[in-house]
């Protein structure tokens, strides 16, 4: 397990001339091989800081093992604007920068944001004044909020939404930007969740707010205008992936109980977690199996209707008659046994809502339809079938992804099932 300790950092300007007392916010920038952005985005957030931010401040460069000139840039900055420092790391890695100077802060409230300055500035003072004020602990700017306005491309729009939906199925996240380079923490906070956040690199945001959430913290969100910088040099592939080995990791780690998440939470000051109601599965892997039945039930239901009307209608036709009849089934199934929702409350409005997941899912069998076509203009039965499988299985997967994070979220739901269960006879 990796941990940032005061090693990380071999060198530290300090600035010139050195801060008056204790910060109330210290905004970290964390930067590698940014010699061309550095100056320019530095000295227009100071000079944004000193115009218009009514709190005291430090700002640090957190310069992570940059190779170009970025150091004596960092360096030379800090001789010159009051209130600003740098340090320097001798290993890469975003979530390493931050926790180094995290760790050590003094300030009230620890904030970083990305040194392209992406997110507007206007967005810091909303999103620092209510951990100052202990109204929240954590506060994260979120670019998917319908009064934010970004400007980025498709790519980027479709794999953020699809990393924060896999995150609610998942991990049962409530926040809704996990990613977003701006956030800030009250310092008595993360000097108790960075301890326990293992990644150094940009899974490291969302470590960090799985343990906030988890251990019970107030998480503010704030819209915020965004610009996308066309120059990133993330690699999308490679982060993608290492995100997805932290998530398998952070569930197996609440699935066994190696994050202490009870003395966390009693170190913070919140309750005890409560206790599962009875009879409701909740663990993803419980969901998962009962998910997956249902699913087998219903793709076999599916393949029967399927070869029973195929006679009368046309390849389109049976196919979307025999998904409808087998998507209210299943939607019905799931409701109750998977995801522990009973009683005809919202019953309705869960049955529209998986009508809309059957949408997709037709779109995907009925594309996969259409495909084979046209490949092949007159395909046996037996490849129609074998192409629908493949299909009806990537609609699976689709559909317990949205069930999970949208129809059914406990949040939605949730008091129906506290209800239930003060209602049902002890025995």
């Amino acid at each position: 397990m990796n941990r940032t300790t005061d090693q990380d950092l071999v060198e530290l300007a300090e600035p010139r001339p050195p801060s008056i007392g204790v910060p109330a916010v210290e905004l970290v920038i964390p930067v590698h091989d940014e010699e061309a952005d550095l100056e320019p985005s530095l000295l227009r957030l100071h000079q944004y800081l000193t115009a218009h931010f009514p709190f005291s401040f430090r700002v640090t460069i957190a310069d992570n093992a940059s190779t170009d000139r970025t150091w004596p840039l960092a360096q030379d900055l800090a001789a010159r604007l009051p209130g600003v420092r740098a340090v320097h790391l001798d290993r890469k890695g975003r979530g390493r920068a931050l926790q180094a100077v995290w760790s050590q802060s003094d300030a009230t409230v620890v904030a970083y944001m990305d040194v392209d300055l992406s997110t507007d500035l206007a967005a810091l003072l909303p999103l620092v004044a209510p951990l100052l004020s202990g109204h929240s602990d954590v506060a994260i700017g979120s670019r998917l909020s319908r009064s934010s306005r970004v400007v980025r491309g498709a790519k980027r729009e479709v794999i953020s939404r699809c990393y924060n939906l896999l995150l609610r199925a998942t991990l049962r996240a409530r926040f809704s930007d996990a990613q977003c380079g701006f956030k800030a923490v009250r310092s008595d906070c993360a000097r108790e969740l960075l301890p326990l956040v293992e990644d150094t690199g940009w899974f490291f945001d969302t470590e960090l707010l799985v343990l906030a959430e988890r251990a019970g913290l107030r998480i503010h969100e704030v819209p915020v205008d965004w610009v996308d910088d066309p120059d990133s040099r993330v690699d999308v592939v490679a982060t993608a992936l290492e995100d997805l080995r932290g998530i398998v990791r952070i569930i197996r780690a609440l699935r066994t109980g190696a994050l202490p998440l009870a003395q966390l939470r009693h170190q913070l000051g919140r309750g005890p977690l409560r206790p599962a109601v009875p009879g409701t599965p909740t663990s993803l892997a419980r969901q998962a199996t009962r998910f997956a039945a249902v699913g087998v039930a219903s793709t076999l239901a599916y393949l029967v209707l399927y070869v029973l009307l195929r006679a009368p209608l046309d390849a389109q036709g049976a196919n979307f008659t025999a998904l409808l009849a087998t998507a209210v089934a299943n939607t019905a199934a799931n409701r109750r046994l998977t995801f522990g929702v009973r009683g005809v409350r919202h019953a309705a409005r869960s049955q529209l809502e998986g009508l809309t997941v059957f949408g997709l899912g037709l779109a995907l069998t009925s594309g996969a339809l259409a495909a084979t076509t046209w490949a092949v203009p007159h395909p046996p039965r037996v490849l129609e079938l074998a192409v629908l499988v493949g299909a009806n299985l990537a609609a699976t997967v689709l559909r317990f992804l949205l069930f999970r994070a949208w129809v059914f979220h406990p949040r939605r739901h949730g008091a129906e099932r506290v209800r239930r269960s003060s209602t049902t006879p002890r025995g």
